[in-house]
Parts: structure tokens; sequence; C-alpha cells
């Protein structure tokens, strides 16, 4: 099974917008950009929705049949690890093998030693083509590396080969991710990461590094994006020299995870892929779940009402629901709105849609509805009669999110 060149991950809290996702990459594809739908939803999400990782296979092939879709898909077992990867067998053919946990934990020493001797040819002065500067690399220097990430790539092989004995080399794409960790990995560690992977025989198609800046839920980057434009291309380089060296499949790629709205960046991105002619897979969730609101707030009357239920309740809840998304947040109280009972449903709207041209959009209320699909989850059928009773609004909002905001903006702008 192998990935194709630009692919698009989709996730959906509840499970009903999959159609309104598969229309925004079908009416790409209608104008020559051909991206694959990857649906994608965490253990963590599941829980908080109390749904099971089958759900997403079923929306997914739902939505298929229904736009008589003839392209690739494929369902993500997202940020899975040993305790959690079975749940997801059966119903995905992509598994995010996420080892950030194991970051930082030190190997034996005759491990570290055995990968320095392996990758000793590299130490010194290590140039990579397209990337004009070389880098100068020291034996402690790969030691330290090996120390901070070798214990992660063991963990990924044993889970790769837990995976692989149950669907064959074959029947799934796998993906490294490293990127719920504190520390963006430079290029220098990218390419030690992707020789001990090789070493370790996985075949991973993806990999999800820790980029500089922060990646927070909903939002734009922040930080430099110059930087992140210069380090986004070096690790395209890096890819493309590992792929060479080490032996790892041809049409390995960046995984940006978190990728929905970072809007600064996607021109970088965009430069970056087309100047090298490279692939990449965007990792996006809860900004559906998010145009679900939108909608049921355009909808006025019930749909508004719910909509602003679920806000207040997340503002009394606020503590609860924020310390999980600690590090991928950052909301100030004081500008969270403490009465909207007056709001129209456009009102609602314009403080949630994320468009920083217009005078009304709160990234604060943003961010906190974000996070608060827990709220809507325990209204139960509730909430999920509200989405079929307002599907039509919700699906334009759905749909035009995905295709204006994303696909168009990454990969089909110049």
């Amino acid at each position: 099974m192998q990935l194709e060149k630009y692919s698009m991950g989709i996730g959906d809290r509840f499970a009903h917008q999959g159609r309104a996702q598969l229309q925004a990459i079908a009416r790409a594809k209608s104008e020559g950009f051909d991206v694959v739908p990857v649906w994608n939803k965490s253990h963590r999400e599941h829980l908080a929705t109390q749904s099971v990782p089958g759900s997403v296979r079923k929306e997914a092939d739902q939505a298929v049949q229904a736009l008589s879709w003839d392209g690739s898909y494929y369902v993500d077992a997202d940020h899975i690890g040993l305790q959690t990867v079975d749940l997801f067998m059966d119903s995905s053919d992509f598994f995010s093998i996420d080892v950030a946990d194991a970051i930082g934990q030190r190997a034996s020493e005759d491990d570290v030693k055995a990968f320095v001797d392996q990758n000793e040819r590299y130490i010194g002065t290590l140039e990579i083509p397209n990337i004009a500067e070389a880098f100068e690399t020291s034996r402690e220097q790969v030691e330290g590396i090996a120390n901070q990430f070798l214990r992660a790539v063991r963990q990924a092989g044993q889970i790769y080969r837990h995976i692989e004995g149950a669907k064959g080399r074959d029947g799934f794409v796998p993906e490294v991710s490293m990127d719920e960790t504190d520390t963006p990995q430079t290029p220098v560690e990218l390419f030690f990461i992707l020789a001990a992977i090789a070493n370790e025989g996985i075949p991973i198609q993806t990999i999800a590094p820790k980029f500089t800046g922060r990646f927070n839920k909903g939002v734009n980057y922040v930080g430099d994006v110059d930087q992140f434009g210069k380090e986004f291309e070096e690790d395209i380089a890096v890819i493309a020299y590992a792929v060479q060296e080490f032996g790892l499949p041809e049409n390995l790629k960046l995984s940006v995870h978190s990728g929905s709205d970072k809007f600064s960046i996607y021109e970088p991105i965009h430069r970056a892929i087309q100047k090298f002619d490279a692939g990449l897979h965007l990792k996006t969730a809860g900004t559906t779940w998010l145009e679900e609101l939108i909608g049921l707030a355009l909808a006025g009357g019930d749909g508004l009402s719910l909509a602003k239920e679920i806000y207040r309740v997340s503002l009394d809840r606020f503590e609860e629901l924020c310390g999980p998304y600690g590090a991928v947040i950052d909301i100030d109280s004081d500008c969270l709105p403490d009465v909207i009972d007056s709001w129209s449903g456009e009102a609602f709207a314009a403080a949630l849609r994320h468009d920083p041209s217009c005078a009304q959009y709160n990234p604060h209320f943003r961010q906190l509805l974000h996070v608060a699909y827990k709220v809507a989850a325990e209204m139960g059928d509730r909430y999920l009669d509200a989405l079929d009773r307002f599907e039509t609004v919700i699906a334009e909002n759905v749909m035009e999110n995905i295709y204006e905001r994303h696909l168009k903006r990454i990969f089909m702008v110049g």
C-alpha cells in the first residue's frame, strides 16, 4: 500500500461530515489537484465522544459510496501506541505511530555505541544536497542524538512489527510521529532519526517531526515564518538524501500535524513542495467540529441556542477542558466573552470563524470551543440530531473551510 504524493488528514469528531469533507477533496480533484483524503480520529477523541474506531471506517466508506469516489482513501489510527493500537487494527490502513513520550529516554551505552559506529561516515562535515551550508557533526553530538531519540525509534519499531504481524507489510501506511514534544528537531537530528528508523526496518511513508514555532489548535501559526520556511525546505532535503542513503521508501514525505488553520506558513510550504517536487501530508482535525458550531449558529433558532449553550458550559468548565491541551492552546480568559445571550447567529459565527481580517474574530473564543467537543458529546442524541436537522448549512461551511482555507491555500495556489 503506497500513499499518494499529496494527502490530507480530515478529522471529524462526530462522524457526520464525511460527505462534505470528501466533496471538498473531489472539487479540488475536478480542478486538477489530486489530494487523497485520510480520515483520522485519535483514541483520546474516541474516549471523549464515546465512539469506536470502526465508526471512522464506516463514515469514510459511506461518503465514498455516496459520492461515487473512485480515488484512494485511508483511515488513520491517529497517535496510537502499544496500548491502543489493537483497537484500530481492523478499521485502519494508516497508522500514526506516536513515540513522542519516549523521546529523551536514554538508550543503553551499547546501543548508542553501535549506532554511532554504524553512522561514523556522517561524522565531521555532513553535506546534504540542496542545503547550502554543510553541517559540522561530532561523535559527541551523534551520541547525544542517539540518547535522545533511539529509544523512541526502537519503540516505533516494536509497534510497527506488531501492526505488520496483523496486516502484512503491504497492508497499511506507516507514519512515525514525534511532534507532540517540547523541542523541535533540527535537520541534523531528523537525518539521524531517519537513519535509526531505517536500521529498525520501518518502511515509513511519512514522518511528523516537531517543527519550530507554536502549532496551537485551530488558530494560526505562531513563530518566525521565514525561519520555519528555511527549516521546512531543509527537512525536505534531508528526507530526499536519507531515502538515497538508507534505502527508505521513495515516497517518504513530511507530515504536518495540527496543520489546520496555519495560514501564514501555507505559502512557504506550498513553495517548498513545488520547488523540490516533494510530497506532503497535512493533518487537520478539530476545524470540522468548529464548522459544525458555525453552521448551527447560522441556522438560527434551536441551532443557535445549542451553540450558545455549548459555549456557556465550556466557559464554566474551562480548566477541565483546557487542561489536556495546555501545550497546544494559548487562551487569555480575560478575552473570553461572559455574556453572549444577545448574539445573533452571524455574530457567533464571526467570532468563531478563522478570519483574521474580521474585527469580530476572537481566537480565544475559537480555541476554547476547539477543545470543548466533549461538551457536545455529553449531549448525546440531542447534539447529533441537531447535526442532522441543520445538515445543509453545516455541510456548506465544512466544505468551504476545507476547500477555500486549506486545499486552495496549500496545494492549489500559484
